[in-house]
Parts: structure tokens; C-alpha cells; sequence
């Protein structure tokens, strides 16, 4: 199990999402691989995820595990059996016939990774999750924590529940080797930017 050991987030704001508090992580195929497997093999039935672009958010969820997980020239497949996720996390060289130019695999790579939590107008959080993108500043991934104010149905709930961020509890501990803190529970609902 690796610990980054970062415990002061990084503040910033981010058009059309609001303030957001960055915990990085280092981008080592070793480490990304990590936490991808912990969250889909171990979680996959309390995280959505999908890229969340300006213009589009893929927020999926699967009904079952991943039948396998396998790392390969640099990309992690997480397949699910009718549908998979490929994401390039370490060195990719392609094809031996065909090799991969060095410009292209190093903007297929990813080149940032942070768990974050958003920070909405009046002051609290209301979003949890990891996200990653590639060499040139696309986004590959980001992965939702279940969210106290909002049901697995998208359904908001009249009071916040509280339990439901027992898996931002677990990561920070495992990873960043923070407690949970009050900061977290204190919002009251959702809002957007």
C-alpha cells in the first residue's frame, strides 16, 4: 500500500465547476494502478465514472465487478465483460511493427492525477473524487464518491447522510493519511457553480 503523505490540499478555481481542493498524486504506473484497482475491484458498486468535460459527463456505474483487470505496454483495461475502460498510465510503446511515436505516448499518458473535493458558493463540499488526465491536458477519468446529498438514483436527499462518505474516509486514510474531518459534513446540500 503506498501513502502520499500530502496532507494540505491545493486550492483552485476551475470554470464551470467551482472551488476545488487538489490532494495531487505522483503519476507512477505503480501507483495509478493502485488506486484504479482498489476503486474498481474493491468499489466498483459505490463509484460512478466516466470523463466530466465542458459539455459532457459521462457519470456511469456498472452492475457488477470488473471480470479482470490487466495492465498492458502502459494502458489499464478494466473490463466488465460488454463493456471496458482502457487508460494509459505508464510508459506505451505500441506494436513492435508499429511503435508508438514518443510524442503521441507521452500524450497518451497520464500526466496528473488528484483526489479532490468540491467546494461549493456557501463554503462547504459536496463532491468527492479522484481524477486523472493525459500529456496534453485531457481529461481521462474521474471517479465520483458516493455523495451524502444525492442518492444512488440521483435523488436529493432532504437531510444530508452522512454515511455515504465512508469511502472518502477510507481513501484519504489509505492514500493521504488523513482522518476524516468535520469540514466535510458540514454542507447541507449540493449546489451547483
Amino acid at each position: 500500500m503506498t501513502t502520499l503523505r500530502n496532507t494540505s490540499p491545493q486550492r483552485i478555481a476551475e470554470p464551470g465547476v467551482g472551488t476545488l481542493e487538489l490532494w495531487p498524486v505522483p503519476t507512477t504506473e505503480h501507483l495509478l494502478c493502485e488506486i484504479l484497482r482498489d476503486l474498481f475491484e474493491y468499489h466498483w458498486q459505490d463509484i460512478t465514472f466516466g470523463p466530466l468535460l465542458q459539455g459532457a459527463a459521462w457519470e456511469l456505474r456498472t452492475d457488477c465487478p470488473p471480470h479482470n483487470v490487466v495492465l498492458h505496454d502502459g494502458y489499464l483495461t478494466i473490463d466488465f465483460g460488454r463493456m471496458h475502460v482502457h487508460l494509459c498510465i505508464g510508459a506505451h510503446r505500441g506494436d513492435p511493427d508499429c511503435p508508438t511515436d514518443p510524442t503521441l505516448a507521452r500524450q497518451r499518458r497520464t500526466a496528473r492525477a488528484e483526489f479532490f473535493r468540491r467546494v461549493n458558493r456557501d463554503g462547504t463540499p459536496d463532491t468527492w473524487g479522484f481524477r486523472m488526465f493525459n500529456g496534453q491536458g485531457d481529461q481521462q477519468i474521474t471517479i465520483l464518491f458516493p455523495n451524502p446529498f444525492v442518492s444512488e438514483e440521483q435523488q436529493f436527499y432532504d437531510t444530508p447522510r452522512w454515511e455515504r462518505l465512508k469511502l472518502w474516509d477510507q481513501i484519504r486514510k489509505r492514500y493521504l493519511e488523513l482522518e476524516s474531518e468535520i469540514f466535510d459534513r458540514s454542507g447541507r446540500r449540493m449546489l451547483y457553480p
